[in-house]
């Protein structure tokens, strides 16, 4: 029997009033879990949780969902993915992706930043080290741009953290004609405000769109793989620098998300990252929306 092709790029396209997102998999990543994922619950505890999901309980799975939305006649992407990546890797897809549903890279009006992990910033950077966006606007927050642009801050960093401190730096002089910053409380762009949600990082950004009188909730890393997270709001994952705080911020927006009814678009849900969240003893349910193509 011969084997099956490959499957095509998939993408997931749906209406927030006027605006249509489209959320487009930079891909996934895999790796055994172990002690210290999660810093305030024992091995087991994750475990289990992890069994409850009917998920494997010896390694997690991690989604990376940019999104790009079409606001005003613009092209608007949300946050990059890893860029490029030596083969095979299950990651740095986005531009394949992006290609495959017809949107050339420059094409895109505006790229927007979450924060400046690896996962979200790389591909702003071409495999020829120039601007991967050739037309973009690229807006980033100030406090985070404030906090690992800063070389005392990079200088006096604990090792785990030095190398993201260098690629932000590396990364955003390859953008730096392009960079413009953006403060808390902002529309950025009709319908799209920005909204602070650091903990995850100092100047964690989560937006809020809304159009016609429906909205979205663009949570970005308010929470890593949902069904620990999610489920669990007072977990801290180990990416956090300061989880306190990323744990009270996540526990007002999933509050508010669940008790408004909002739909909720999750970088790291599931593909097609978009959900609605049930408020649940101390956490959250979480229901991930059905497949509707447009």
């Amino acid at each position: 029997m011969r084997a099956l092709p490959p499957l095509p790029p998939a993408a997931f396209r749906y209406k927030v009033g006027a605006v249509t997102v489209t959320a487009i998999p930079d891909g996934t990543r895999s790796f055994p879990l172990a002690e210290g994922f999660v810093r305030n619950q024992p091995l087991e505890a994750v475990q289990a949780a992890l069994r409850a999901a009917f998920l494997p309980e010896d390694h997690l799975t991690i989604y990376f969902n940019p999104l790009l939305l079409e606001i005003a006649g613009r092209r608007v992407l949300i946050d990059t993915g890893f860029g490029p990546q030596a083969e095979p890797s299950t990651v740095g897809r986005l531009h394949h992706n992006l290609e495959a549903i017809g949107v050339g890279a420059a094409t895109i009006d505006t790229v927007v930043i979450s924060h400046f992990h690896l996962d979200h910033i790389n591909g702003l950077v071409a495999p020829d080290g120039s601007p991967a966006f050739p037309n973009a606007k690229v807006l980033v927050p100030a406090r985070e741009r404030d906090f690992w642009l800063n070389p005392a801050n990079a200088a006096g960093a604990p090792d785990n953290l030095k190398p993201a401190f260098a690629n932000a730096q590396r990364v955003l002089d390859v953008v730096a004609a392009h960079v413009s910053e953006y403060a808390w409380d902002q529309e950025i762009l009709p319908g799209l405000t920005t909204i602070g949600t650091p903990g995850h990082t100092p100047g964690h950004t989560s937006f809020m769109l809304d159009s016609e009188g429906a909205q979205l909730f663009i949570q970005s890393d308010l929470t890593n793989t949902p069904y620990l997270f999610v489920r669990n709001p007072g977990w801290h994952a180990a990416f956090d620098i300061d989880p306190e705080l990323a744990e009270k911020n996540r526990r007002h927006w999933l509050g508010r998300a669940a008790a408004e009814r909002l739909l909720v678009a999750g970088f790291h849900y599931p593909f097609p990252s978009a959900a609605h969240l049930e408020a649940h003893h101390d956490g959250f349910r979480f229901h991930p929306v059905p497949w509707v193509s447009l």
